[in-house]
């Protein structure tokens, strides 16, 4: 698909999504005084509308490797693009996110969004924060949630050096269970900034797990390690598709 078509693509794309967006959320407002699985009903579906605009309209979907979560694990993610975003609320049954609290500043998003039982962190709290965070998941896990972070904190584009916040060493220790690892390759079709989306199908690869009570340096580096090597290899598999089809 000649880039100037994919940005056209991609631009309707963004104003059909906040078409959808905006009528769900006017529509299923009464249910920000219901109960929360009623949320999370909401944005699965919201979400789901989303990923059936996106490959309609861009031609991009995603595929899952690997046996995903169906309870309470801790699951840390790369994270390069918003595909992964909408997608985890549909393999996962009802994640606890970790996100930055100012997200739930915005009109009509963030009230859904504390509504589905997301875990949202004051990073300008500094250690408190960090202590909020181990409570709330605890609390995520023992309803049988999964609890699942992006150890970089943001989206990192393809080829740019990892920086794993020791957040995610701190959960994995407060908690002392297994963490599954997830590599994806996302970034590759929807980058960030990148306006015009890449059709194709991109992969989310669910790893081993990493088994819980490694000392503090030694699960930070094994976690790192495992991403990235499975992340360089399905970008890479991801590129070579994309050659192929040019």
């Amino acid at each position: 698909m000649l880039r100037g078509t994919r940005v056209v693509r991609s631009l309707l794309f963004i104003l059909l999504f906040a078409l959808w967006t905006t009528c769900v959320g006017v529509v299923c407002l009464p249910v920000l005084a219901m109960t929360r699985p009623m949320g999370v009903a909401v944005a699965r579906f919201w979400l789901k509308g989303g990923l059936v605009l996106l490959r309609a309209v861009c031609g991009l979907s995603y595929t899952v490797r690997g046996t995903p979560p169906t309870g309470a694990a801790l699951v840390v993610s790369k994270h390069q693009s918003t595909l992964e975003t909408f997608a985890f609320r549909q393999i996962l049954p009802d994640p606890a996110v970790v996100l930055k609290r100012e997200l739930l500043r915005i009109p009509i998003f963030g009230w859904y969004l504390w509504k589905s039982g997301v875990i949202a962190i004051d990073r300008s709290a500094g250690v408190k924060a960090l202590h909020q965070m181990v409570s709330a998941a605890k609390q995520a896990m023992a309803e049988e949630r999964a609890v699942l972070m992006f150890p970089e904190g943001t989206r990192t584009a393809v080829g740019q050096p990892a920086d794993y916040h020791s957040g995610v060493a701190m959960l994995y220790s407060a908690l002392n269970c297994p963490v599954v690892p997830v590599a994806l390759n996302t970034g590759v079709y929807w980058g960030r900034g990148q306006v015009g989306k890449r059709p194709g199908q991109a992969v989310i690869e669910f790893l081993d797990p990493i088994p819980a009570g490694l000392p503090r340096k030694e699960f930070m580096a094994v976690l790192q390690q495992r991403i990235e090597d499975a992340t360089a290899r399905l970008v890479a598999e991801a590129q070579v598709a994309l050659t192929d089809k040019a």
